[in-house]
C-alpha cells in the first residue's frame, strides 16, 4: 500500500511540474484574468506573492492587477508611485498605445521594463520587482519596488587592518558594485551582467577595465562560466571550483576579497572582478601565489615596514609547514646535528613519552586543529577562553601527565603562530604539514627533500587562466620583483604585471624633481 501511495504522489508531482511548464511556454494574453490565473498556477502553493486590482477613477473600462512579493517590496514605493497614478490619472490612453503612455506619463518608477516572457516574469518578481498586468494587453511591465533587507557596509572581519579604508561588501550585489564605481570615475569601466542557476537564476556580474584587460583571459572566463550548469548559486565559491585551472590542487588559482579597494587596486592591474549577488565575497582573476602573502595595508603604510612585514609572511609559511617535520628529522634522525646539551635535554624530556616522536607531532597537530575549529564555529563570548584553556591547561596538563613532551609543545606551538600569518593558506598549509611530517617520520632527510621538492614542483605547475602563479620568480627584473617579496616606493612602480596585461606603463612621469 505504502509503495503505491508513494508511486502516486510521484506521478502527481511530476504532472504538475509538466503543467507549470507548458503555462510558462504560453504567450501572454489579452485577457487579464487569463493572465492572473496563469500566473496562480505557477506560483500555486506561494501565499507571499499578493495581487491588487486597480481601477481608474476617470474611466472604468482601465483594469490592472499588481502581482508582488511579500516581504521583498518596498509598500511605499508601490502606494505612492504605482497604485496611486494609475487610480487618479486622467491620461487619455489611446488603444495601441496604452503601455507606452503608463511608462512615459503616468508611473513614477525609475525602471520599467516591457516583457512577454514568463520566465522574466517569474525572475522578476522573485527579486523584488512589481509585475503589472493590464486588460487588453498582450504585454506585462516590471516596475521596480525593491525593499528588501541589506546588511549595513561594515569592514570585513576576515580582513582588518590599521591603516586604510574601513569599507566592505555586503549581499547585495548593486551596493558592491557602487562602491567600485565611486573608486573608479572612468567610462572604461565595463560591467557585464550573466544569471547562473536553474532554479536561483542568481545574477553574477564580470568587471574589468577595458583599455587594460587580457581580452584572451575574458573571453576564456566567459567560456568557462557559461559551461557552469548547476540548480543553484549561492556563493562564489562555487563558481570558484568550476573555473580553477587546477581543480585538484589544495592551493587556490582564483583570488577572492571581500574589500572594494583591493578589487579595484587589480582591476587596474588588468585583472577582473567576478561578482556574486547574495556572496560579499568577490573574485579576482588571474591570481598571482605571492598574493597570499600581500595586504591590502601594505600599500597604505611605509614600505619599508611593509616589506619587512612581508618578508616575515614568506618566511612564516615556510617555517609553519616545515618546523614539525624538520623537527622530527632531527629528534629520530639526524641526532648528530643538534648541540650535545640541546639533545640531551630533548631525550630527557622524551624518555617517558609512550609514543614515537612522529606520531606524537601528527597527534598534536590534528588537536590543534580541532581546537581551531571550535575557535571558529563557538560563540565570540566563549572562544577566548576556549584558547586559553586549549592552549595552557590543555597542554600543561599533557606535558605533567607525560603524554607529550615539552620540546614538542614548543615546536606545535611555534608551527601554530607562524600559521596565522598566512590566513589565506590556511588549508594549503594543513595538508602540506602533514605530508611533510609523514615523509620525514618514515624516510628522514631524503622524505623531507622530496617532500619540498614535490611542493615546488606543483607551485610552479600551478597555472591561473594560463598564466603561471610564480610569473616573476625567475626574472631577475626589478619591475617585475618589486612588489613580490617587497614592496617598492610608488615612484619607482612604473609598470604593471608583466603577463596581466598589454598596457604596461602604470606611471607615466616618475620624476621626483627637486625632492627626489
Amino acid at each position: 500500500m505504502l509503495k503505491k501511495f508513494l508511486k502516486g504522489n510521484k506521478k502527481e508531482k511530476y504532472s504538475n511540474e509538466d503543467s507549470v511548464a507548458i503555462n510558462i511556454k504560453q504567450p501572454l494574453s489579452t485577457s487579464l484574468e487569463k493572465n492572473i490565473e496563469i500566473f496562480k498556477s505557477i506560483f500555486i502553493d506561494d501565499e507571499t506573492i499578493n495581487f491588487r486590482w486597480v481601477t481608474n477613477s476617470h474611466n472604468q473600462i482601465l483594469k490592472y492587477c499588481l502581482v508582488q512579493n511579500d516581504g521583498l517590496v518596498s509598500s511605499a514605493i508601490i502606494n505612492e508611485n504605482i497604485i496611486k497614478p494609475l487610480m487618479v490619472s486622467d491620461v487619455l490612453l489611446t488603444k495601441g498605445k496604452q503601455i507606452d503612455t503608463l511608462i512615459q506619463q503616468v508611473l513614477l518608477v525609475n525602471q520599467i521594463k516591457k516583457t512577454k516572457d514568463w520566465q522574466e516574469i517569474i525572475e522578476a518578481v522573485t527579486y523584488g520587482d512589481t509585475i503589472l498586468f493590464m486588460e487588453g494587453e498582450k504585454e506585462a511591465l516590471l516596475l521596480n519596488s525593491k525593499g528588501f533587507s541589506m546588511r549595513s557596509i561594515d569592514e570585513p572581519s576576515g580582513e582588518k587592518i590599521i591603516s586604510g579604508p574601513r569599507e566592505g561588501f555586503c549581499e547585495s550585489l548593486m551596493t558592491n558594485l557602487s562602491l567600485v564605481k565611486r573608486r573608479l570615475r572612468t567610462n572604461e569601466l565595463k560591467i557585464k551582467f550573466q544569471s547562473l542557476g536553474v532554479r536561483t537564476h542568481t545574477q553574477i556580474c564580470i568587471c574589468y577595465i577595458d583599455s587594460i584587460v587580457n581580452k584572451k583571459i575574458l573571453d576564456e572566463l566567459e567560456k568557462r562560466i557559461e559551461k557552469i550548469k548547476i540548480d543553484g548559486v549561492l556563493d562564489s565559491n562555487y563558481i570558484t571550483e568550476y573555473i580553477n585551472d587546477s581543480r585538484w590542487s589544495p592551493f587556490r588559482t582564483t583570488g577572492y576579497t571581500e574589500r572594494p579597494d583591493i578589487v579595484v587596486a587589480n582591476l587596474l592591474e588588468g585583472r577582473i572582478a567576478l561578482f556574486v549577488d547574495g556572496s560579499p565575497v568577490v573574485l579576482t582573476i588571474p591570481y598571482f601565489f605571492i598574493e597570499n602573502f600581500q595586504s591590502n595595508e601594505d600599500y597604505y603604510m611605509s614600505f619599508y615596514y611593509t616589506s619587512f612585514e612581508r618578508i616575515l609572511r614568506i618566511a612564516a609559511f615556510i617555517l609553519t609547514i616545515t618546523i614539525p617535520s624538520f623537527y622530527i628529522l632531527l629528534a629520530a634522525y639526524n641526532h648528530e646535528i643538534l648541540p650535545t646539551v640541546l639533545l640531551t635535554n630533548i631525550a630527557r624530556d622524551s624518555l617517558d613519552v609512550p609514543l614515537p616522536a612522529g606520531l606524537e607531532a601528527i597527534l598534536m597537530l590534528i588537536v590543534f586543529e580541532i581546537l581551531k575549529e571550535a575557535g571558529i564555529r563557538i560563540p565570540s563570548s566563549i572562544g577566548q577562553a576556549l584558547s586559553i584553556v586549549g592552549a595552557l591547561v590543555i597542554g600543561q596538563a599533557a606535558v605533567e601527565a607525560r603524554l607529550v613532551s615539552a620540546p614538542m609543545v614548543v615546536v606545535i606551538a611555534t608551527t601554530a603562530i607562524t600559521g596565522l600569518l598566512a590566513p589565506r593558506l590556511n588549508a594549503p598549509i594543513a595538508y602540506v604539514r602533514l605530508i611533510l611530517l609523514v615523509l620525514s617520520s618514515t624516510l628522514g632527510l631524503i622524505g623531507f627533500i622530496l617532500g619540498l621538492s614535490g611542493l615546488l614542483i606543483h607551485l610552479l605547475n600551478l597555472h591561473s587562466f594560463g598564466i603561471p602563479q610564480m610569473h616573476a620568480i625567475d626574472k631577475l627584473n626589478y619591475q617585475e620583483l618589486k612588489d613580490i617579496f617587497i614592496r617598492g616606493p610608488w615612484w619607482k612602480m612604473i609598470n604593471r604585471p608583466l603577463n596581466l596585461t598589454k598596457n604596461k606603463t602604470r606611471l607615466k612621469n616618475s620624476d621626483r624633481g627637486e625632492f627626489d
